[in-house]
């Protein structure tokens, strides 16, 4: 995987390189405006914001970010302990399920204990990130490739597993049914190194623009 960071100015790059080899990708980029990507300082905070995000509409999945930033005094600056601290209880109570709430504590003890160095991310490739973070149970590829996404703005990721993402493909390429893995990842071999601008539009094609 690329450790390629995305900014305005590689954003506009991989759309012109992905323009010039995909027409039909052409015309999804001239339907939506170019991604915006925030600077993320508060990487505890994001991945658990990632798994809020797990398996529900990204609209739902941000009524219940900010319900559970409400439950904490210092909001998006959020601390490891302050979620180690809180009653389990308190965060049913924002809409999280069992299982993850039980994984915001497994990802608050994990910073807490220094199990992730997340002070040397900027330093390791994507692939080191994604050892690392899969560790902790509860985070699974696909909720830290989302942190790769949103938080690190890596930009050669691709969720292939992801419904969005798979609905997205066939929509934008005008399919009968949904492809396979292998005919994705095949097809998104020549979009290196910028397959995450791809991924970002393909969640549009289903939804439109979002809030991460």
């Amino acid at each position: 995987m690329s450790s390629l960071v995305l900014n305005d100015r590689t954003i506009v790059d991989g759309i012109n390189q992905l323009s010039s080899i995909d027409p039909i990708l052409k015309h999804l980029f001239n339907g939506f405006d170019i991604p915006k990507l925030k600077i993320e300082k508060n990487y505890f905070w994001s991945l658990c914001r990632s798994i809020i995000y797990q398996q529900i509409s990204g609209k739902a999945a941000k009524t219940i970010s900010d319900r559970f930033l409400a439950l904490f005094r210092s909001g998006i600056n959020i601390q490891p302990r302050e979620v180690l601290d809180i009653d389990i209880n308190s965060l049913y109570s924002v809409g999280l399920s069992r299982q993850k709430a039980s994984y915001m504590k497994n990802i608050a003890e994990a910073f807490g204990n220094k199990l992730i160095n997340d002070e040397n991310f900027i330093m390791m490739n994507d692939e080191e990130i994604l050892k690392q973070l899969t560790m902790i149970k509860g985070v699974g590829k696909w909720t830290a490739e989302m942190f790769l996404i949103f938080t690190l703005r890596r930009s050669d990721v691709f969720p292939v597993t992801d419904l969005g993402v798979q609905k997205g493909f066939q929509i934008v390429y005008d399919l009968d049914e949904l492809s396979t893995i292998e005919q994705m990842n095949e097809k998104a071999e020549k979009w290196k190194p910028y397959r995450t601008i791809v991924t970002l539009y393909l969640w549009y094609a289903v939804e439109g623009p979002f809030e991460w």
